[in-house]
């Protein structure tokens, strides 16, 4: 007899285990953004931020979660008799804030980065790429709105495979590539990609610290 729930078993598992590194990695963010240490920067690194779009999105969320730890509070002591439902409500209050405040500490400890060797793009603590400035044919400041809020987004234009690591559903810099290259994202599979597009708060600083690559490197504006 074959065992129909085995494929669900298989889809279930590895969906548990990135819910359980996401926490994990979120908790471990909180904790490195609450000790205030300098970003482990290596010599002639410069970071660039990408919370700005987000931030007043954010704040509202914090803001809000402040306000209602306390009135549900109050509404959950007098309303629900059974006692231990104020400590499990007040519990599951306390843990979606300081999980908010960890996602924002998560985009404000792990900036992109560019160096001398080349362009670090990083989200969060789920996207870590690479770009050596030999692959790198031009840089480009564009904004761009997104139409979806994924993070990550792949479009084919024509011959060419586009991948968007977006904030806020934006972009603002694209950087197109010499060759295709391979991006460790298990949303975009094994296919070469020919443009990377990201979002900084700075494009134009990036650009000007970028002018550090190599003179293969065209940098545009």
């Amino acid at each position: 007899m074959t065992d129909t729930k085995a494929p669900t078993r298989a889809r279930v598992g590895p969906l548990l285990r990135q819910a359980a590194e996401a926490e994990a990695a979120t908790w471990r963010s909180l904790y490195v953004w609450a000790r205030r240490r300098p970003l482990p920067l290596g010599p002639g690194d410069e970071p660039f931020g990408y919370l700005g779009v987000v931030k007043p999105i954010l704040g509202i969320f914090i803001g809000l979660s402040v306000v209602e730890i306390p009135i549900f509070d109050v509404v959950v002591t007098h309303v629900v008799p059974w006692q231990p439902a104020r400590w499990i409500v007040l519990g599951l209050g306390i843990w979606g804030l300081l999980w908010m405040i960890g996602l924002f500490a998560s985009m404000t400890i792990h900036p992109h980065i560019v160096g001398d060797r080349g362009l670090r793009v990083r989200l969060s603590w789920g996207i870590d790429i690479f770009i050596p400035w030999t692959d790198v044919e031009a840089l480009r400041k564009r904004y761009r709105s997104l139409p979806s809020s994924r993070s990550v987004q792949v479009e084919q234009e024509g011959d060419r495979r586009v991948v968007s690591v977006s904030v806020g559903s934006q972009t603002s810099i694209d950087v197109l590539l010499r060759r295709p290259l391979t991006f460790d994202l298990a949303k975009i599979g094994s296919t070469p990609v020919d443009e990377l597009r990201l979002y900084a708060d700075d494009p134009d600083g990036l650009l000007r610290s970028a002018r550090g690559a190599p003179a293969s490197t065209t940098v545009s504006r």
